[in-house]
């Protein structure tokens, strides 16, 4: 990379890098993996864990002040009261990578005071790097990023993410998935939402849309897709999209456009803890209570088994 990178975004990279030489190595024996279905559609592997434990790792060597949010570990790791939250994916779209299917990638954001500062998406198959420093711009390797220009919706290529988790609404989902499909150019769902993002920032998406999403999958590309010229929101066009468990980016034409198709459906996910969202109090949650209440509310994991060899 030709320009100087900020000290905790050089940092991100350098965990991110070493995160998919150790993803890379194991998908050359997908066929070691030994699946667990005790939770159907939601998987996690040694390799999920053990990229995960290299990028804390490093991070904390660096700042070891720091807090962490792991889509693995949660909280357990890193300083509890720290300003500074590095929220992590080791790998999503872990169902594409134990099928061998190579769309997946590390994510990795650090956030400030509940405000994202800087991000990394690391594409291990195709040695892409995505990442961006708040006021700094966005990039995919050298190539700065700029959201498309497109101005209609019927025009415009969007990506999607499909509900898999029990509690899911399926049916309200399709309802959403028909009303957009009917409107645009094409509907895509490649299996990995941290890289959807990334190609919302990149223009090869014009917009995108998901429920279901925790802050790990969606904090770093919402910071690229800003940087790159774009809005992030959820489904009224509010900014509390890490939490509240939908969210919908574009350029800023089609992001209004997708806005208002699926207004009518905001927060289909059932709200934690039994309780529902027209019960939230009116003061907002900070942003670091919201980042809690989405870890305790994210679902049990099954587990698939590498052996621990093929890590070495």
């Amino acid at each position: 990379m030709s320009q100087a990178l900020h000290p905790m975004l050089n940092v991100a990279v350098k965990a991110a890098r070493a995160a998919g030489a150790l993803i890379n190595r194991a998908s050359m024996d997908l066929d070691l993996l030994k699946v667990n279905t005790k939770a159907p559609n939601d998987f996690v592997t040694e390799v999920d864990q053990a990229a995960e434990n290299v990028i804390i790792e490093t991070l904390l060597a660096a700042y070891p002040g720091h807090g962490i949010l792991a889509e693995e570990s949660g909280r357990a790791r890193g300083a509890k009261d720290s300003e500074y939250l590095w929220i992590i994916d080791p790998l999503d779209g872990t169902t594409n990578f134990i099928h061998g299917l190579p769309v997946y990638a590390v994510s990795i954001a650090l956030a400030h005071r509940g405000q994202v500062q800087q991000a990394v998406v690391y594409d291990p198959t195709r040695n892409d790097l995505f990442y961006a420093s708040k006021g700094r711009g966005a990039f995919r390797n050298d190539k700065r990023l700029r959201v498309s220009k497109r101005l209609k919706l019927a025009d415009s290529l969007i990506g999607t993410g499909f509900p898999f988790r029990k509690g899911d609404n399926f049916k309200r989902y399709m309802q959403m998935f028909e009303d957009v499909m009917q409107h645009c150019a094409g509907l895509r769902r490649p299996g990995a939402a941290a890289l959807d993002l990334c190609y919302v920032a990149a223009g090869y998406y014009d917009g995108f849309f998901e429920t279901g999403l925790s802050p790990w999958d969606i904090a770093a590309g919402s910071l690229l897709i800003t940087e790159a010229g774009g809005l992030v929101g959820n489904f009224t066009g509010e900014a509390d999209y890490l939490y509240q468990r939908e969210v919908v980016a574009g350029n800023p034409k089609i992001y209004a456009q997708l806005v208002g198709r699926l207004t009518p459906y905001t927060r289909v996910i059932e709200a934690p803890h039994g309780h529902s969202h027209a019960d939230a109090p009116e003061t907002p949650e900070t942003p670091e209570a919201a980042l809690e209440r989405a870890v305790a509310a994210a679902p049990p994991r099954a587990s698939v088994r590498l052996p621990k060899t093929d890590l070495a």
